[in-house]
């Protein structure tokens, strides 16, 4: 009986926790849905790529803290994801979630980076674009399948500030 009683009160504290967890991230998401200006949505016709590649949407943070994930709608969740460069900016196609469009007017910078958003990787495990909205910098990051697209990506999109 003492060990039916001891596995319960375990469970309740870690139903507790993860309560805790849920209610916190929804919390952010209010908060920032106040104070973020809305993400733009992507453009009907997008135009064609000029740079793909394949692997995980990590997720996209508020400017230089890099633990400060974006919580408002889907933006927060990692996905599967075709990163697109386009002649108008860059798409994040991610699986079982809304797209994300970063126009090129708004790209600051891209480098490679070692974590964000709570994902930490060896060196130059990750390819960062930092962009700006309504005077907010975003970075949003993304785990690519081939890493040695980066150093393209880097070029493409680096010192646009």
């Amino acid at each position: 009986m003492t060990r039916v009683l001891l596995s319960l009160a375990v469970f309740a504290v870690f139903a507790l926790a993860v309560y805790g967890m849920w209610h916190g991230w929804r919390a952010r998401a209010r908060r920032q849905t106040e104070a973020l200006p809305e993400f733009p949505q992507p453009p009907a016709e997008t135009g064609a790529a000029k740079l793909e590649t394949t692997g995980v949407y990590i997720g996209t943070t508020i400017g230089d803290d890099w633990q400060d994930r974006v919580a408002v709608g889907d933006i927060g969740h990692r996905a599967e994801a075709v990163l697109k460069l386009t002649d108008t900016g860059v798409l994040v196609e991610r699986t079982g979630a809304t797209a994300m469009w970063i126009p090129l007017a708004d790209v600051v910078d891209a480098r490679t980076a070692r974590g964000l958003a709570g994902k930490v990787m060896t060196a130059d495990g990750l390819l960062v674009v930092r962009w700006q909205l309504a005077g907010q910098t975003f970075d949003t990051g993304f785990r690519g399948d081939d890493k040695d697209v980066y150093e393209q990506w880097v070029q493409a999109l680096g010192g646009r500030a």
